[in-house]
């Protein structure tokens, strides 16, 4: 359904930055984003709370009111609402208005107003770096490509922890601060990913033993989640300069930030890595 009237005005500024008003409201939303988060910091030095707790708290009062007001808004001037809020930056704009709201029942959810840094992603829109978010796309499509390999890789290594955790149970027992079975499969963890807090450690000879050989083995796999990562990449790079195609030429194989043919010096098409999403246009 095609807007009309004030709702295509409001469209156009909140959703879009073609215009002069557009861009200008999504640089003040940015700023005010910034300026809030930097407010929940500062409430949680107890020196300033104790000195501009009130300050701080109508300040943050304010921001709350403002991306309330922001948030209906978008629902009354999005093309289609349902897809809005449904959609990842309608959750965060939500997201972005509640913890103020519970913490009026719940003490400290006000300091989850951090989550308004998600907010801030829209820079990318703002200032047209569309060519970032088709790089984040690229990530994210290896990511999920490598989510089954991933997932075996990190239940063998949850196997791994827990047997080496029970066996710590067993040689170290609770006098060396090996209280439970859970509690050595977290040490366990600790050492194979080679964090090594030092709150819990072997005493006795063959516990030591056993940790050393825990160390090896973390340090003979960390590596792999990386080599299955990188190798989705790869393939989703040459997915990738595969479809970027000369319209002279027709040959591909281009870099994807490459603005003229590397064959024959024709100037490419641009890609535009997003559409008209639910984000851009709320709908």
């Amino acid at each position: 359904m095609a807007l009309t009237g004030k709702r295509k005005w409001l469209n156009e500024v909140i959703f879009g930055t073609d215009t002069p008003a557009g861009k200008n409201f999504d640089v003040f939303l940015i700023w005010a984003i910034l300026i809030s988060v930097l407010l929940v910091l500062l409430v949680s030095v107890k020196s300033i709370e104790a000195r501009y707790g009130q300050e701080l708290f109508i300040l943050e009062w304010v921001f709350t009111a403002l991306f309330t007001v922001e948030y209906f808004l978008r629902i009354y001037c999005a093309v289609d609402r349902r897809r809005y809020i449904s959609s990842f930056y309608g959750i965060v704009d939500l997201l972005a208005i509640l913890p103020s709201y519970l913490a009026l029942v719940f003490a400290g959810a006000g300091y989850l107003l951090v989550i308004r840094l998600l907010r801030v992603l829209r820079i990318f829109r703002v200032l047209k770096l569309v060519r970032y978010l088709r790089d984040a796309n690229l990530l994210m499509r290896a990511l999920w490509q490598s989510r089954r390999k991933i997932l075996v890789f990190y239940s063998g290594m949850l196997v791994i922890a827990t047997l080496f955790g029970a066996l710590m149970f067993v040689v170290e027992g609770p006098g060396n601060g090996f209280t439970s079975i859970p509690k050595s499969i977290y040490w366990a963890i600790v050492t194979v990913t080679t964090v090594g807090y030092g709150d819990i450690s072997p005493h006795t000879t063959l516990g030591q033993a056993i940790a050393s050989l825990t160390m090896l083995i973390g340090y003979s796999i960390i590596a792999v989640p990386t080599g299955i990562v990188t190798a989705e990449l790869a393939s989703e790079l040459g997915r990738e300069r595969s479809l970027s195609r000369c319209d002279n030429c027709s040959r591909a194989g281009h870099d994807m930030d490459a603005e003229y043919c590397k064959f024959c010096g024709y100037k490419l098409a641009e890609v535009e890595a997003l559409d008209e999403d639910e984000w851009s246009r709320g709908g």
